[in-house]
């Protein structure tokens, strides 16, 4: 590993959030520091306690709803966000946890 590209060996962490999608997922983390600022009040939950929905992070983005799920998905598998079912929809909310823990990685070099 030590002579792996920078980003882990197979340098997937960097490609993740260094191409044209990776800058989406990046604002949505963005976003999600303050999703007050960012998002209309939901009809059901809380945007700090619980976060918002695909529907939310779409209009926002202004891409279909699978696009949006797409990008969430991804975040919430690697564990960038923290998911809450309601009712019949997911939300999401960062994990500022593995945030710090991925950007002190980032910060050595991995």
């Amino acid at each position: 590993w030590k002579d792996a590209p920078r980003g882990g060996p197979t340098g997937e962490g960097d490609a993740m959030l260094r191409n044209p999608v990776g800058s989406q997922r990046l604002d949505i983390l963005e976003w999600l520091k303050d999703p007050v600022a960012h998002f209309p009040a939901p009809s059901h939950g809380d945007l700090v306690e619980d976060g918002v929905t695909a529907d939310a992070v779409a209009a926002k983005l202004g891409v279909p709803r699978a696009v949006a799920d797409t990008h969430l998905a991804l975040l919430a598998a690697v564990g960038l966000l923290r998911t809450r079912r309601i009712r019949r929809r997911l939300h999401y909310r960062r994990d500022e946890m593995r945030i710090a823990e991925v950007a002190r990685m980032f910060e050595k070099g991995w």
